[in-house]
């Protein structure tokens, strides 16, 4: 693996960056170097976040966005770009989840959980391509989830956004190759954060957000000549 000063002094955006996997993410980055850019609905969270990183010299932007609106997608890049520069990495983290019967699931879960959990990805990808293909470098990671491999009792809006998820990487990632640049995927299992309520299972034998984080420094972190194009990511035991 080469060393973290690849990422030293480049810029990357991540996504739902004001709490859990995002919020980690953005740590890591931040302590190797990088120029951070947080999305994330949440404002007043996200200066929170940037004062912290700037006690500690770390250049940072907030850029709050609702990222089921397109035209909020179009401004956190832009604004993005403008406070750090051209985003070398891109963090689609943010993510919601609709889970119960597929019955009773109306069309606005639908829609919601799409928008947010693939449609965005698409858009955000795509809106940051031009400048990456011009550098001939950088690195898309896609936070995915071992959702996009199982089935189960309830999750049939939230496994759909996620099997899309890794057949949307796998393309992009074929489309831009040539191009010199990276598109992965992450698959975690279930991770000790907000996103559920994770009933019955012990959060001490979860993932953590640290250790999404690190696959993401690990993805980042590789030779120039390779890449790892997925990661699944389990607890050591069973929570």
């Amino acid at each position: 693996m080469m060393s973290a000063e690849t990422i030293k002094g480049k810029v990357a955006l991540v996504t739902g960056a004001s709490r859990g996997i995002g919020l980690a993410i953005a740590r890591s980055l931040a302590r190797t170097g990088a120029k951070v850019g947080l999305c994330a609905r949440d404002g007043k969270r996200l200066q929170a976040i940037v004062d912290e990183f700037g006690q500690s010299g770390i250049k940072a932007a907030g850029v709050p966005a609702d990222l089921s609106r397109t035209s909020d997608i179009c401004s956190a890049l832009r604004r993005t770009e403008e406070a750090l520069g051209p985003v070398d990495i891109l963090i689609n983290n943010a993510g919601i989840g609709f889970f119960g019967p597929v019955q009773e699931a109306s069309e606005e879960n639908w829609d919601a959980v799409l928008n947010v959990n693939l449609k965005a990805v698409f858009m955000l990808s795509k809106a940051v391509a031009p400048g990456m293909i011009r550098a001939h470098s950088g690195h898309i990671i896609n936070i995915a989830s071992l959702a996009g491999k199982s089935a189960f009792s309830g999750g049939s809006i939230y496994c759909a956004s996620k099997w899309g998820l890794l057949g949307l990487t796998q393309c992009m990632a074929e489309d831009l190759r040539p191009h010199g640049i990276r598109v992965s995927a992450i698959c975690p299992g279930s991770v000790n954060t907000e996103f559920s309520a994770h009933v019955g299972k012990d959060p001490q034998k979860m993932l953590q957000p640290e250790d999404v984080a690190h696959a993401v420094e690990a993805i980042l972190t590789q030779q120039p000549q390779s890449f790892i194009s997925e990661i699944l990511l389990r607890p050591t035991q069973k929570p």
